[in-house]
C-alpha cells in the first residue's frame, strides 16, 4: 500500500436514495484529496450498478442478502448465503487496501459492515432517514462515526464514536441550485423558468410523486385545475405510465386550452405544464412558490435545503416512515402535512387557494425550510471519513 494514499470504500446502494448521497459523499473526497483511492460495494441489481460507474469510480458487486422478517425458505437458506457474501467482502477490501468503509444503508451495506469489522477496519455512516434502516442499525454497534439527516434516527453511538447530523448529501444539480439561489434568487428563477416555458413572475406549482407519481396526488390536482390555475401555473409531473390518466382527468375540469408541455417554445400557450418525469427537476424547483409531494427522506432534505415550502402527503403504506421524514421540518414551520387520505380535492380547493394569496406566509414557510435545511453535508461526511483515515497515520 502506497502509505501516502487513503483507501476508501463506500458501501450502499439499491434506490436513489442511497446511491445520490454516497456519490456526493465520493465526489466531496475527491474534492479534497483527489489522490483518495475511493471504490464502493454495491449489487449487480441496484441503480448503483450504472450509476457509479458513470460517476467515475469503480464498483465491486456482491448478492443482495435482505434480512429475513418472516420464517420461510429465505430465513432458512439466510445465514449461508451471508456467510458467503461476508468471505467475499473481506475479499474485496483486503483487494481494495480499506482503511475505511462508510457505509449508506441499503443490502450492500450489511455484510460490509460485518466484514470489515472482523477485519478490524475503522467503519462511519450515514442514515437518510427519520428512522434508520435494519443495515445501519446493524453498523451502528461498531461505527466510530454516525452521520444522520434527522436527528433522533433510533441509532446510537457506542462508547467514544461520534454522532451527528450532518444533513443528506445533496446530488451535484441540488447542491449547485442551493449556491445560485443564495448567491441570486431572482436570478436563477428567471433562468429557469425560460428553460421550461414558464413564467417567473407569477406563482407557480410544482406536483411531484417521484419518478413512478403519485396517484393519490396525480387525482386531487388534475381534478382541482380550475381553482389552482385561478392562482398559479402549474408544473405536474404524473410519473411513468399515468400521464394519459391524469390528463384525461385535467382536461375534464378545464378543458384542452390550459394544458401544456414543457417545452420552451411553447411558453405562453397554457399554464398547465404536463409531464411524466422530468431530469433537470432542479428547474422546476428553481422556480417553484409550492411543491407538492411525498415525504421520501431525499425530496424532504432537498426542498428544505433548497428553502422550498413544501405540502407533504406521506406514503400510506410500512410504519409510517415518510411521515417522520417530514415532520421535523414541518414543526420547524417549513411545511405542511396530509395524510394520504385527505389529499382530496375539496382539500386542495379549500386550503391552497389562500395558502398560494398569501405570498408573506409563503416567504416564511420557505425561510422556515432553509433554516432547518442543511447544505454542506457531503463535505461535512468528506471530512469526518478523511479523519477517521489519518487517525491511523
Amino acid at each position: 500500500m502506497n502509505s501516502a494514499q487513503r483507501h476508501i470504500v463506500l458501501a450502499g446502494g439499491g434506490t436513489a436514495g442511497h446511491v445520490n448521497p454516497l456519490l456526493a459523499v465520493a465526489d466531496a473526497i475527491r474534492a479534497i484529496d483527489p489522490q483518495a483511492a475511493i471504490s464502493v460495494v454495491g449489487t449487480a441489481v441496484g441503480l448503483e450498478h450504472d450509476l457509479v460507474p458513470q460517476a467515475g469510480y469503480e464498483l465491486d458487486t456482491i448478492e443482495k442478502v435482505p434480512f429475513p422478517r418472516r420464517p420461510n425458505r429465505a430465513a432458512v437458506q439466510f445465514p449461508g448465503r451471508w456467510r458467503n457474501e461476508r468471505r467475499r467482502v473481506r475479499e474485496i477490501l483486503e483487494h481494495r487496501q480499506a482503511q475505511v468503509v462508510a457505509g449508506f444503508g441499503g443490502y450492500a451495506s450489511a455484510p460490509v459492515y460485518a466484514a470489515a469489522h472482523r477485519m478490524g477496519i475503522t467503519i462511519a455512516i450515514h442514515e437518510q432517514n427519520a428512522r434508520a434502516g435494519m443495515a445501519n442499525k446493524l453498523g451502528a454497534r461498531w461505527a466510530d462515526f454516525i452521520g444522520t439527516a434527522y436527528d433522533g434516527t433510533g441509532l446510537k453511538a457506542r462508547r467514544g464514536s461520534a454522532l451527528q447530523r450532518v444533513g443528506l448529501p445533496l446530488r451535484p444539480a441540488i447542491a449547485d441550485l442551493c449556491q445560485r439561489i443564495e448567491a441570486d434568487p431572482q436570478a436563477t428563477r428567471i433562468e429557469s423558468a425560460q428553460q421550461l416555458g414558464v413564467d417567473p413572475s407569477r406563482p407557480l406549482i410544482v406536483v411531484t410523486g417521484g419518478s413512478l407519481g403519485a396517484a393519490s396526488l396525480n387525482r386531487a390536482v388534475a381534478a382541482s385545475a380550475d381553482v389552482l390555475l385561478a392562482h398559479a401555473q402549474i408544473i405536474h409531473l404524473t410519473g411513468k405510465d399515468k400521464m394519459d390518466s391524469t390528463r384525461q382527468l385535467a382536461v375534464s375540469c378545464v378543458g384542452e386550452g390550459p394544458i401544456n408541455d414543457l417545452d420552451p417554445a411553447h411558453a405562453g400557450q397554457g399554464d398547465y405544464h404536463m409531464a411524466a418525469y422530468l431530469e433537470r427537476i432542479d428547474l422546476a424547483f428553481a422556480c417553484a412558490d409550492l411543491v407538492l409531494c411525498r415525504s421520501g427522506a431525499g425530496s424532504v432534505s432537498e426542498l428544505a435545503a433548497i428553502g422550498l415550502p413544501a405540502v407533504y402527503v406521506p406514503l400510506p403504506i410500512g410504519n409510517g416512515e415518510q411521515r417522520f421524514n417530514a415532520q421535523p421540518v414541518v414543526e420547524a414551520g417549513g411545511g405542511l402535512m396530509v395524510a394520504d387520505n385527505e389529499f382530496t380535492p375539496e382539500w386542495v380547493g379549500s386550503q391552497l387557494p389562500s395558502l398560494l394569496a398569501d405570498a408573506t406566509r409563503l416567504h416564511e414557510m420557505g425561510r422556515a425550510a432553509w433554516s432547518y435545511g442543511i447544505r454542506d453535508a457531503a463535505e461535512v461526511m468528506a471530512h469526518r471519513v478523511l479523519e477517521l483515515v489519518d487517525r491511523q497515520r
